[in-house]
């Protein structure tokens, strides 16, 4: 695919919390070492709750907890912002899906 190396980057307004660097694609989503900022540990616990309400499939739970991250953050693409990410962070392991277009409710 072609996207091993690159980098994303986590960013809140201009602040940037850490990068991922990709080095796994299987699709719909994207794996890639993640290199926090020493602020990432003010969100940290954001993804830390989230990545739990997945896991014990509490998705009602899970929406709620995950807005906090999807209306604060934003994730940036080496060309440029994307409009909509879902991102779990997991010790130095990062993976997401994105999408140029909102994703759909529902």
């Amino acid at each position: 695919m072609g996207l091993d190396g690159e980098v994303w980057r986590l960013m809140r307004q201009d602040e940037l919390l850490g990068e991922i660097v990709l080095d796994e694609a299987d699709f719909p989503w994207l794996h890639g070492h993640f290199i926090p900022t020493p602020t990432f540990g003010e969100v940290k616990p954001w993804f830390d709750e989230s990545l739990a309400l997945m896991e014990a499939e509490e998705y009602g739970q899970f929406d709620s907890a995950y807005d906090r991250i999807a209306d604060t953050l934003s994730l940036v693409a080496p060309s440029g912002a994307v409009a909509e990410f879902l991102l779990h962070i997991s010790d130095d392991r990062a993976w997401f899906r994105w999408s140029d277009e909102p994703f759909e409710d529902g």
